[in-house]
This record gives structure tokens, C-alpha cells and sequence, in this order.
């Protein structure tokens, strides 16, 4: 459940912001990251083999050369603990890859991206408020996928488009850490070989202080599964006041994961911002049929100081399938650019 470092990053929002801002410039080089440094505990846990203390580092960095008005060449390498922690750890299990590599074409405000690419669906994995916000909605985030995306304005808004596959190269590997090269023989769903998976996302933010995001995606089965995923989400943040932000966001599963079971996902979440503290509480809901209910409440609070460096901390209650365990993280966060 561990925020990591500069999730907007990962997924190629900060990229594709970046390339609109690039758009302003003929050519040239621009890069911007994230680096942060955390500690993320079980306190208590009715499991006491749960009670895991972890404090990791974790970085990503990304960057764009534009050779002309067209072309240009992207990339990112992400650092962080590759491995899931079974037991207390402190910098430990690191590895070293890159999560985006290509090409990147503008045809006015269009932007195409080809190569290891990261399809969009949904964003309450990366903009839900508070430490533990993020932490259901983590599971349906989508990275590092062989293919093109394609970003067209509609009107006030974006619709991004996708073609891919689950990453099966080289690049799929960790340096330092391995964390072992993905297979098409190990199944999942989109994890096929082959550009037969597809998603598609509208967002558009309006002058009453909405922010609405609606998307569909279709992974096909992989080896073993038993079927395809069909996904549908829908997210809003609305501005109620200068100070106050309410989010929102749902997701809903046919076939999830190449299973053949469906599944749903909840994520809600305020946040109050008062100077340059941030209060936040959250809730998440997360439920797979056969498996029971997965609820999650959070509290947060964030400090930001004037040069954007973020001091942050959390605390969450955790109940998985009658398993309830209290959680507690604190991280500083380090923006990053040129």
C-alpha cells in the first residue's frame, strides 16, 4: 500500500503534461522526477505475522528530447523496492528499470506515443487524497505496456486511447533487484503478446470546479485464464470550495483479472487545505466475488514547504475479508525538474 514516488509519473500523466507544455517549445531537452523517502507500518494486526515495518526509497525520473514541432523521444527509469516485504526492511530489496521508453509525435495538439507506454484508466490511483488513499484503487493502475497511445482534445477535454500488451521484453526486468522478466506463459489478462487489448478514457475539468473522468478497458485472456476483463470507471473531483476538494471514483469488473469473476472497486476521499497544511480523510471499498470485502479508512495530513518539498504522514484502519489491521506511514516527498 506504499505511496510510491510520483504515481503521475509512472503512468506517463506527468510525460504528457510535460509534452503540452513542450508544445510551447520548438526543441529541446526536459526532464522532471520525484524522490521520495518513507517508512509504512502494520502496528497491529490480528495476523501478528503482518506486523511489517518497511522503510523504503523510491524515485522516478522522466524525460523528453524534442529533435523538432514533431518528433520527440521519451523515456523513464523508476527505482524502489521490487519486492513485496515479508518481513521489517530498510532499503532493502531495490531494483533498478525502465517503466517508459519511445517516440512521441505531435500533430498540433494531438500527441501519439509509441513503444513502453502506460494506458490510462481511471486516477484515484494516483489523486485520491491522504498517505493511504491511493492504496485499493493501486490494483487496477495500469504500467509499462508494449504499444501506442493517443491523446486527441474533444472540445475542453482528452480523450486518450490505447493499444498494448503486458511488457515481455527486457525491459520488463530489474537491475540490482531482479525482480524476474514477465512471460506471456505466466497469464493474465493483457498479458498476451499481442495488441489485442484496448482501453479508452475521457477527462475534462469544467468551470464549476468538476474535474470528470469516465473510461472502459478490454483486456483479453491471457495463457489460463478462463476470460477476458471488461472494466468500466468513473471518477469526479469537485472544488467545493478555495480550500475544500471532494473525490470520488468507481470502478466496476467483468472477468477480472482473466478470472472469470467480477469485481468492484470504491474509492472516496476530502481534503481541506488550510496555508500549506493539508488535512485529508479517505475510504476505499474493494470487492471480488468468492473472496469477501476488502474497506479501508484513512486519515491524512501534509505539509508543504515553499520550495514544494512535502512532508506527509498517515494513519488507516485495514479490514481484508474480517482481517483488520491498523497501518501508519510518514514520507517526504522531493520534487524534481530542469
Amino acid at each position: 500500500m506504499k505511496r510510491y514516488a510520483y504515481s503521475a509519473l509512472a503512468t506517463g500523466s506527468l510525460l504528457a503534461a510535460a509534452a503540452t507544455g513542450a508544445r510551447a517549445q520548438e526543441t529541446g531537452f526536459s526532464w522532471e522526477g520525484e524522490l521520495e523517502i518513507g517508512v509504512e507500518s502494520v502496528i497491529h494486526s490480528d495476523d501478528p505475522n503482518a506486523e511489517v515495518h518497511d522503510g523504503y526509497p523510491s524515485f522516478s525520473l522522466g524525460a523528453e528530447y524534442r529533435f523538432n514541432r514533431t518528433v520527440a523521444i521519451f523515456g523513464e527509469v523508476t527505482a524502489e523496492s521490487v519486492i513485496d516485504p515479508t518481513d521489517d526492511r530498510v532499503f532493502e530489496d531495490l531494483g533498478f528499470y525502465i517503466s517508459q521508453l519511445g517516440l512521441r509525435f505531435y500533430f498540433d495538439d494531438t500527441v501519439l506515443s509509441v513503444g513502453k507506454v502506460a494506458p490510462a484508466f481511471g486516477t484515484a490511483w494516483d489523486v485520491a487524497p491522504g498517505f493511504f488513499g491511493t492504496s485499493l484503487a493501486e490494483d487496477y493502475e495500469m504500467t509499462e505496456s508494449i504499444g501506442f497511445t493517443l491523446d486527441v482534445p474533444v472540445g475542453d477535454g482528452v480523450v486518450s486511447m490505447a493499444l498494448f500488451y503486458a511488457d515481455d521484453t527486457r525491459l520488463s526486468e530489474s537491475f540490482f533487484t531482479d525482480r524476474g522478466r514477465n512471460s506471456t506463459a505466466l497469464g493474465g489478462a493483457g498479458n498476451t503478446g499481442k495488441l489485442n487489448n484496448a482501453a479508452i478514457q475521457w477527462s475534462q475539468s469544467f468551470d464549476t470546479g468538476l474535474t470528470l473522468s469516465i473510461g472502459a478497458r478490454h483486456l483479453s485472456a491471457g495463457t489460463g485464464d478462463v476470460s477476458d476483463e471488461n472494466a468500466v470507471v468513473v471518477g469526479v473531483e469537485q472544488v467545493i470550495t478555495d480550500d475544500l476538494t471532494f473525490f470520488a471514483e468507481g470502478a466496476r469488473f467483468n472477468g477480472y483479472g482473466g478470472s472469470g469473476l467480477d469485481a468492484g472497486y470504491g474509492t472516496l476521499g476530502l481534503a481541506y487545505v488550510t496555508g500549506p497544511w493539508t488535512w485529508s480523510v479517505s475510504a476505499a471499498e474493494r470487492q471480488i466475488d468468492g473472496t469477501g470485502t476488502d474497506r479501508l479508512y484513512g486519515v491524512g495530513l501534509d505539509y508543504e514547504f515553499e520550495n514544494g518539498v512535502t512532508l506527509g504522514g498517515g494513519l488507516a484502519r485495514l479490514d481484508e475479508s474480517g482481517l483488520h489491521s491498523n497501518l501508519a506511514g510518514v514520507s517526504v516527498v522531493i520534487p524534481l525538474g530542469g
